[in-house]
């Protein structure tokens, strides 16, 4: 059965982490449903390449190299994305990474901070400045902030991870309170396993087995890319208009039982 679709010409999208995975194949979405897209990532050949093909089959399609982590260059490519297209109508904040396993006593400094530097302080910079555009033009716009099961949930080893995806979840919440008057909707997903990069890197290294995955999950298989696409489409999109501040689960059920 396929899913909704959406028409989405004339608007703008934004995708960070954009150069393959779960962004890759959103930002693919966002421009086959008629969108111009931005999109972002600290991997400049893999982005280039990403941009190219959607350039290539016709679609409107921006590449711009950007560290979440370095406000600086986050402001940079707010600036680069309204100089190209005049405006922003939708964001995904997606650019995350996953430290390894760590003993919640042995985890060094360095570790946390990193991971905090991209999968928090990159989001609230990407939000900061996302909002100084949409909340001066016409039609407002929505902002995804991609959070995780991790977000909702705690797993030995992953506690300097974890707390940054909760941490997403508390600026989802308080920005959306403070902007669901003012024409901008803000809520966030909850990604279970999915089938990207990350995760085939985490199985590769013995951190995960794909049988032990599948069999966390009551759906009984990992997540799609399309899976996540879909679901920050229609947080993005006129039918999700009366939402604001959830943290979605697109986890199979993982956080249901």
């Amino acid at each position: 059965m396929s899913g909704p679709t959406y028409d989405l010409t004339g608007r703008v999208a934004l995708v960070t982490g954009a150069a393959g995975g779960m962004g890759l194949d959103t930002a693919r979405a966002f421009a086959a449903a008629g969108a111009a897209t931005v999109l972002s990532d600290v991997d400049g050949d893999a982005l280039d390449r990403a941009a190219g093909q959607l350039s290539a089959a016709g679609h409107r399609a921006l590449a711009v190299r950007c560290d979440v982590s370095d406000e600086d260059q986050v402001a940079a490519l707010l600036q680069r994305a309204v100089a190209e297209f005049g405006r922003l109508d939708m964001a995904f904040n997606n650019a995350g990474i996953m430290p390894p396993l760590a003993d919640a006593a042995e985890e060094p400094a360095e570790a946390f901070d990193r991971v905090t530097a991209i999968n928090l302080r990159g989001v609230w910079a990407c939000m900061k400045h996302e909002l100084r555009v949409m909340r001066e033009q016409d039609g407002g716009g929505a902002i995804v902030n991609n959070s995780s099961l991790g977000g909702l949930v705690g797993n030995p080893g992953r506690a300097a991870y974890h707390a940054t995806k909760h941490g997403v979840l508390g600026l989802t919440k308080s920005a959306a309170l403070e902007y669901a008057g003012r024409g901008v909707q803000i809520n966030a997903i909850c990604p279970g396993t999915i089938e990207t990069p990350m995760v085939a890197r985490m199985i590769a290294s013995g951190q995960l087995t794909e049988q032990d995955a599948i069999a966390g999950t009551p759906a009984g298989r990992l997540g799609r890319g399309a899976d996540i696409a879909a679901a920050v489409l229609w947080l993005c999109s006129p039918a999700a208009s009366f939402v604001h501040g959830v943290a979605l689960p697109v986890d199979g059920g993982y956080t249901a039982r």
